[in-house]
């Protein structure tokens, strides 16, 4: 086995998807989506995600530091139980769900939330956190997080309708992230999803993911917050109807 991808042909997919991860962790969430089904086009789906995960744990570490005196302890305290039982059960169920059906899945309820939310943003003030719901759509976060990268969406779906401060989104979503993120080494390790190449591929992409990660947060902080929001929505429908078409013309096929 190589010591390095040397296949020019990958490295056309992961820079750009190491771009998008390092805007993400940044602070422009939603766009980190992308980046597991891109490297996919290369890669297995669940080794792609387990070569990114050293990139997303490096830029964990990154938007902790920037974002540390901004998050809300309710959502974390309610989702992160969810997001490791819904991790669990990714994990037993990993070499049974294809990525697909979760693909269409994800893509379905989010372009559905994000409609709804545009159809009645008018008539409605910010949402208080929920304990049911936040467990859920934690759970489902943790699940589609471990299966392909694709926390995000769900995540959203929770956290957005409660309209908290612009540093304060970033900064829950980052912790809730950097947590489940140090919480797949173990699993993935354990289904063999590590390997000298693959590692070592993912520290030669750092530099471009550390930039990127630094630029989202330059960005973020120089957003106002009415169009960080309405930023925020838009990317989370265009990148869920992304994953809807995915997981469509993959059953096609």
């Amino acid at each position: 086995m190589p010591l390095i991808i040397t296949d020019p042909f990958f490295y056309v997919v992961a820079i750009p998807a190491v771009l998008l991860l390092g805007l993400s962790k940044g602070g422009l969430t939603g766009l980190g989506t992308a980046a597991t089904p891109l490297v996919a086009l290369y890669l297995p789906p669940l080794e792609a995600a387990a070569l990114i995960l050293p990139v997303l744990i490096t830029q964990d570490v990154i938007s902790l530091y920037v974002y540390r005196r901004h998050w809300d302890a309710t959502n974390l305290k309610i989702m992160l139980p969810g997001a490791a039982a819904g991790m669990a059960l990714a994990w037993l169920t990993a070499a049974y769900v294809s990525d697909e059906t979760i693909r269409i899945i994800v893509g379905l309820v989010c372009v559905g939330f994000v409609a709804n939310m545009w159809m009645h943003r008018k008539n409605e003030g910010p949402r208080p956190a929920n304990l049911a719901s936040g467990v859920f759509w934690g759970g489902v976060s943790g699940f589609t997080s471990f299966m392909m990268q694709g926390g995000g969406p769900p995540f959203q779906v929770y956290v957005l309708p409660q309209r908290l401060p612009k540093l304060t989104l970033v900064g829950t979503t980052t912790i809730f992230f950097a947590a489940i993120n140090a919480l797949k080494i173990g699993p993935y390790l354990a289904l063999g999803q590590f390997n000298t190449a693959n590692f070592s591929t993912s520290l030669a992409l750092l530099p471009a993911a550390i930039a990127a990660n630094f630029a989202g947060v330059w960005l973020v902080k120089r957003t106002p917050t009415r169009l960080f929001y309405q930023i925020a929505y838009g990317l989370l429908f265009v990148i869920s109807a992304a994953l809807l078409w995915q997981g469509l013309s993959g059953l096609l096929r």
